[in-house]
């Protein structure tokens, strides 16, 4: 995992500390990059998001329990099958709305992938980490 947005470190910290309160999304969606995301980039702003090809944001509500500061997936996170070449994905995010929205957490994948149409992205059980370090 890369790192949290500067959104959801500010919305964490005040909810802890009691200036704010935080409302945990209903559904976490996994978007996919093909270029370098940042802490500040938002749901909206996302560089290099893929589009067309029949992509769309993942729903991932999978999670385990949280255990030494970190959690991760919990099952298969397929995409729909590219109708079209999606290019070189290199990066995720994770987002609170399937469009737009906020941007929770982001990282690099470990080798960037080439999505032709015809294949269907996916993460394998446990390969998102999210770790508070």
């Amino acid at each position: 995992m890369g790192s949290f947005s500067d959104f959801w470190e500010n919305e964490i910290l005040d909810h802890v500390f009691k200036t704010g309160a935080y409302t945990a999304p209903t559904n976490i969606y996994i978007a996919l990059c093909k270029t370098t995301v940042q802490d500040d980039d938002t749901g909206s702003t996302l560089p290099g998001e893929v589009s067309g090809g029949s992509y769309a944001r993942k729903i991932c509500n999978t999670w385990d329990a949280s255990s030494g500061g970190a959690t991760e997936n919990t099952q298969v996170e397929s995409f729909t099958t590219a109708s079209a070449d999606w290019g070189s994905v290199t990066h995720f995010a994770l987002c609170d709305h399937s469009t737009g929205g906020n941007m929770l957490a982001h990282g690099a994948l470990g080798t960037a992938k080439n999505v032709e149409s015809g294949d269907t992205f996916k993460f394998g059980t446990g390969d998102i980490d999210v770790t508070l370090a």
